[in-house]
């Protein structure tokens, strides 16, 4: 950045306006905060498959060596197709070429509808899309600025081993750039996520491991400066994975943005679930620093409690003994046993309560008797309910349903209490293996995906903020598997929730696959390579046998899930989900309403993803329609129908969309419709949204 800023000055004519140039430049310089420092300009380049070719557009040959520059296309025919090459013309065949969009350029997404499941009644949906996230992430931006609940992704960890793609290229270890071009990635679509999270109140959990841990750390800070960062370690993988002359690693890492009033929820406390006993403490001190005769210990707290044998009750408390007095210098007491608090190897400790604070805890049953132990020193064990089981009882949550034959009280929790999380899980139901890689090979029958996260621990995490929001949207935008939609549905299930879930991943194949498609002359955009990438052979399979409870070949899952909710896989779950793919649109289209069914679902979107799509311009005669409704939002196509259009429009509706270029029109519409519905005026609002959104 430096030496462009010294190159365009040295541009500048003017002498004085160049010396008063420097002189601020030189003064923002000193002023400067140095963080994380990376080259933030790399270029980023989408090839768009099924991209029409159009005069102008950018194109490279379909197997071209991915770093090729584009060429342009001059005049399209039916074939051949002229393109400039160094402002020299050459022809190639239309079948050959694929359309790119270079970063930074404007884009207009639409949306491709590719199917759907309707098991859920009037749900929202849960949203599937495959496309490139950064382009998936600005189409977003049109529906949900602003609005979501909560951002769980799970990038690539760049470790080297050619797991994603730059630029159309593996990076791996050879790549001296690679973390810098990791930087320059996650940067663009953090800014993004940004932009779309609810400021008020709303979590980013990235999950990661060590090999790009601390950088990320510093690019949060930098983009969600202010927000709280926190660090949950979780171990995946309990024996660790083997590494030779190191430590084999066996955890990874979340970190966990907030913005505005978000915060961690409390999880049950298996000490005070409904139903469970109360737990006592036991009577005897327990650290060595509080034995008898110190200071912390107290010097009246070694005292004799009475036991009568005979009845196995205790019938007294015996008053302290002074420092130094041999126990058997107590008073006697007929029947009993003076019972003092002696460890097995004969070290005098105290008692945990004054003789006092025991006496009313013993005539209200908060002092229980145990078993005899005549051949231990203490020859009897003693407990007691502490303060902050007491504060339950007496509170209502937990309450008394009986005594034992001591006269303490038996007591069990009737609601349950909750305790925070910690930042280190050590949990069964977090290991990758058994929450992931083993319930994707119920689901679908054979290895598809390496490296699956736990359905359980996405579950946990999402719910320590989505609790309490019901009708909460969590978005992964780099969807992988599939499993954050999986674990949304858990949720719901759980509560009788209404979340949704949008989740994009791209239908990349790995690089060894791509290596063997290769080699049988295949390319990206041919059906047997695009059958192998990963939307089509692992997400959506597997989300559709998580909803319907059957596996692609029709069989019923077998297997139950576990932790927290355990149920037949073979139920499904009560959802409806509908499969997109990101579209790029002609802007001439788009203005000319040309277009409308590709914007479509992205107006749906918009209006909350539930119910029916208003997907058509034309009825089932072809005539053009002046407007469309359904119970949640509207498209008023011609404004002068406005009238009827506001007549016939439900109480329910939430969203309304005018196509018109006439602001005026646009303003007396919606000056009619209910005060806080909200009326976008297409395309003007469409088409400022994606003009403008090059400057990531």
């Amino acid at each position: 950045m430096a030496d462009e800023l010294d190159a365009l000055l040295e541009r500048v004519a003017n002498d004085g306006l160049r010396s008063e140039l420097l002189h601020h430049i030189e003064r923002l310089r000193r002023k400067r905060q140095f963080g994380l420092v990376f080259e933030s300009h790399l270029p980023e380049r989408v090839r768009l498959i099924d991209h029409p070719l159009r005069r102008g557009s950018l194109v490279v040959r379909r197997d071209a060596p991915l770093e090729s520059p584009p060429q342009e296309v001059l005049d399209v025919q039916e074939s051949p197709v002229t393109l400039d090459t160094d402002g020299e013309t050459e022809e190639a065949a239309r079948s050959d070429l694929v359309v790119v969009a270079e970063f930074g350029e404007p884009i207009h997404p639409g949306f491709r509808r590719l199917g759907s499941i309707d098991r859920g009644g009037d749900k929202p949906a849960q949203i599937v899309i495959k496309g490139e996230n950064y382009h998936a992430l600005q189409a977003l931006r049109f529906s949900h600025a602003g609005t979501i609940d909560c951002i769980y992704i799970d990038p690539p960890y760049n470790t080297g081993a050619r797991d994603w793609k730059y630029d159309n290229d593996y990076v791996d270890t050879e790549d001296r750039y690679r973390h810098s071009k990791w930087l320059a990635f996650m940067d663009r679509r953090l800014r993004l996520a940004r932009d779309l999270l609810n400021p008020n109140e709303s979590a980013l959990i990235v999950a990661i491991d060590i090999h790009e841990l601390h950088r990320l750390g510093l690019l949060l800070e930098q983009i969600f400066s202010g927000c709280p960062l926190q660090m949950v370690t979780s171990v995946i993988n309990p024996r660790g994975r083997y590494r030779e002359g190191e430590f084999a690693r066996s955890d990874e890492h979340l970190l966990v943005v907030t913005l505005g009033r978000a915060q961690v929820h409390g999880e049950p406390d298996e000490d005070y679930r409904e139903g469970k006993p109360l737990s006592w403490r036991t009577l005897r001190r327990s650290d060595i620093e509080s034995r008898r005769g110190t200071s912390k210990g107290g010097l009246s707290q070694f005292y004799p409690i009475y036991v009568n044998v005979d009845q196995h009750r205790i019938e007294r408390i015996g008053e302290p003994l002074s420092h130094g007095a041999p126990r058997e210098s107590a008073p006697h007491r007929e029947k009993c046993m003076a019972v003092f608090p002696i460890r097995e190897d004969g070290t005098e400790m105290n008692w945990g309560l004054t003789p006092n604070s025991l006496e009313q805890r013993l005539a209200s049953g908060y002092v229980r008797l145990g078993r005899a132990t005549p051949m231990k020193p203490q020859r009897y064990e003693i407990s007691y309910l502490t303060s902050g089981r007491i504060n339950d009882i007496r509170s209502g949550r937990a309450q008394v349903v009986g005594r034992d034959n001591t006269g303490a009280v038996m007591a069990r929790y009737m609601v349950p209490k909750l305790k925070m999380p910690t930042t280190s899980w050590q949990r069964a139901s977090h290991n990758a293996e058994v929450g992931g890689t083993n319930l994707i090979k119920a689901l679908l029958g054979d290895k598809r995906f390496d490296y699956p996260k736990s359905l359980y621990a996405v579950e946990d995490m999402i719910r320590y903020f989505l609790t309490e929001k019901p009708d909460s949207t969590v978005l992964d935008f780099f969807g992988g598997s599939g499993t954050t939609t999986h674990a949304v549905m858990r949720l719901n299930r759980q509560d009788g929730g209404r979340r949704q879930s949008i989740l994009v991943t791209n239908n990349e194949v790995s690089g060894d696959t791509a290596a063997e498609l290769g080699e049988r002359g295949l390319a990206s955009g041919d059906p047997e390579w695009e059958a192998r990438g990963i939307f089509e052979h692992v997400t959506v399979p597997r989300v559709v046998a998580a909803v319907t409870g059957r596996t692609p070949e029709g069989m019923e899952i077998e297997g139950e899930y576990s932790f927290t909710d355990e149920f037949p896989m073979a139920e499904g779950f009560e959802e409806n989900v509908e499969f997109l793919e990101l579209k790029y649109l002609d802007i001439e289209d788009v203005e000319l309403d040309m277009a409308f069914e590709s914007v479509a679902p992205l107006l749906w979107l918009r209006a909350g993803g539930a119910g029916p799509i208003i997907h058509r311009r034309r009825d089932s005669l072809g005539a053009l329609v002046s407007f469309d409704l359904t119970d949640r939002y509207g498209v008023l196509f011609d404004p002068d129908h406005w009238r009827t259009f506001i007549e016939k429009a439900p109480a329910s509706i939430t969203t309304v969309f005018v196509v018109t270029d006439s602001p005026s029109a646009f303003a007396s519409v919606a000056a009619e419709l209910p005060p806080g519905t909200d009326v976008v005026r297409l395309y003007e609002n469409y088409v400022s949204t994606f003009t403008i959104s090059s400057g990531h």
